[in-house]
């Protein structure tokens, strides 16, 4: 593919990509980052994200956000940033529509069960589950499992929120799957951060799960706009979207409102991110790398605001006593799971069951973790319904 002469020279040009694991033929119609995309979208995880909730589980209402919409939503936030930054728009978006595969049936509260039952045997992390399914899990091609994505996608995904290791770590651990694929695969370089798409796609992941949360908690019931209008900035958006439309249906205000906040949230990166840039000189990709903070970011003005709006929701919506009770519920339902399938391999579908094995190992926990983080949530009550001989209650 010929190269894009408007891209800046330190974005990721796939023409220079370090390539896939398996090599094969390229593509005469699309550039190897679009075909990343592709298989993104065109995978089996990747249409699960469908019945795969956020916060509120499938069947309390079909206008909220599930694990697709907001992918779909991070997606396209990437994709307007990159353009603006003149960056590789398809590996930010591949990123971006993937970023979510790893997560477990019913959102937070599904992951932090999961995270409870898998404790001794090597803990659970969504990232994480997502370089599995990427790398192992997804098996549709008759030459490899997983995607076989190319080393900037999956260096994006390993490392779209910071480095993994070393002193710009965020974390401690690394991951045991990443850890092993850099051993025995190919070095992800994980003490570096990751290209400005992959940082894209980190930021767009902020933007669109702040905003889209107000929305779905107004929708839900768990607070009123009243309540946001002590918030800075928020606010301050919302008053004036009322004082400008003072007789807007209250659908359409808040659909303004966060419309606008998005816009705010997007110019305040764009401007963070072009001083940074100015500041750092990078002239190729790799001095993206081997900066010590990230280059995309929002500014500490913003980062004050965006600190207070993540401790309102967190309280108003996050512990509020519906989501609390539902997350509780929700929670026993893959403990049970998990605990059966402990107990009783033997009733894993084919695959799942000859790799796990009939003894409860460290290999056959991680098993039964995949097969149960793979469930949508109607898929999860439905096994459960099945094995325990009971109606799960929901309200």
């Amino acid at each position: 593919m010929k190269k894009d002469d408007s891209k800046k020279l330190y974005a990721s040009y796939p023409e220079s990509s370090r390539g896939r694991l398996l090599t094969e033929p390229e593509s005469q119609t699309r550039t190897c980052f679009q075909r990343d995309r592709d298989r993104v979208i065109h995978s089996i995880a990747f249409r699960r994200l469908q019945y795969k909730t956020q916060v509120f589980v499938y069947h309390e209402g079909d206008h909220f956000r599930t694990r697709l919409t907001h992918s779909l939503e991070v997606a396209q936030i990437a994709r307007s940033l990159s353009r603006t930054l003149r960056v590789d728009e398809d590996l930010a978006e591949g990123i971006a529509l993937a970023h979510d595969l790893g997560h477990t049936p019913f959102g937070h509260a599904g992951e932090d069960a999961m995270k409870d039952v898998m404790e001794p045997f090597g803990g659970f992390d969504h990232n994480e589950q997502t370089f599995r399914i990427v790398t192992q899990l997804e098996r549709r091609y008759a030459d490899f499992n997983g995607l076989n994505l190319t080393w900037e996608s999956l260096e994006g995904l390993a490392k779209h929120n910071g480095p993994l290791d070393g002193p710009n770590a965020r974390h401690e651990h690394v991951p045991d799957s990443i850890l092993k694929y850099c051993k025995n695969a190919r070095d992800l370089e994980i003490s570096s951060f990751a290209s400005l798409e992959a940082q894209v796609a980190a930021v767009a992941d902020d933007i669109a799960y702040n905003n889209h949360d107000i929305d779905d908690g107004i929708r839900a019931g768990l607070f009123e706009i009243e309540d946001l209008l002590k918030l800075p900035l928020v606010g301050d958006i919302f008053l004036n979207v009322m004082k400008r439309y003072p007789n807007l249906e209250k659908e359409s205000l808040v659909h303004e409102a966060v419309r606008s906040l998005i816009g705010y949230m997007t110019e305040d990166v764009l401007k963070e991110t072009n001083d940074r840039l100015l500041a750092a000189q990078p002239k190729t990709v790799y001095d993206i790398r081997c900066q010590k903070r990230a280059m995309v970011a929002f500014s500490d003005d913003f980062k004050k605001v965006e600190r207070e709006l993540r401790a309102f929701l967190f309280e108003r919506m996050y512990r509020h006593e519906k989501v609390k009770e539902m997350r509780e519920r929700v929670k026993q339902v893959v403990r049970n799971l998990f605990s059966h399938y402990s107990e009783h391999p033997e009733e894993l579908p084919d695959y799942w069951r000859l790799e796990a094995g009939t003894k409860l190992t460290k290999r056959s926990a991680r098993l039964i973790a995949d097969y149960i983080a793979g469930m949508t949530d109607r898929f999860a009550f439905e096994q459960h319904r099945q094995i325990f001989n009971l109606d799960f209650e929901i309200k």
